[in-house]
């Protein structure tokens, strides 16, 4: 039960769904460039079908982890998606397929190396 000044909405269904935000700031375990980090994001997308669940899930998260926050809720509203973790790092899809999402697709570094010509 939540109380009337709850962060948590219904859905059409009455499903109290989460509302999400932006992940607290992290830091990578040594200073990372902007090109190294985006690998580590591609290889994270390119593979996370391989981690079970259903594709179009993966492919709203993607969608809503690039997004602003407000659009990242519209998405995740519209797949379905189930969040645990209101910064979007743990989810869940209508089938009880669990969807883990490190921090670093989901926001920058601090320690975030500006390379030359930025």
């Amino acid at each position: 039960m939540g109380c009337i000044g709850s962060s948590q909405a219904r859905n059409e269904s009455g499903v109290k769904r989460k509302k999400i935000r932006k992940p607290k700031p992290w830091a990578h375990t040594e200073p990372i460039t902007r090109a190294q980090l985006t690998k580590m994001r591609e290889e994270f997308w390119d593979t996370s079908p391989h981690y079970g669940g259903q594709r179009e899930i993966w492919e709203a998260l993607r969608a809503a982890a690039e997004a602003e926050v407000t659009l990242a809720q519209t998405i995740i509203d519209s797949a379905g998606v189930i969040v645990q973790n209101r910064d979007l790092t743990l989810c869940w899809d209508e089938r009880g397929a669990r969807y883990e999402l490190p921090r670093y697709v989901l926001s920058e570094p601090t320690n975030l190396i500006r390379e030359q010509g930025q």
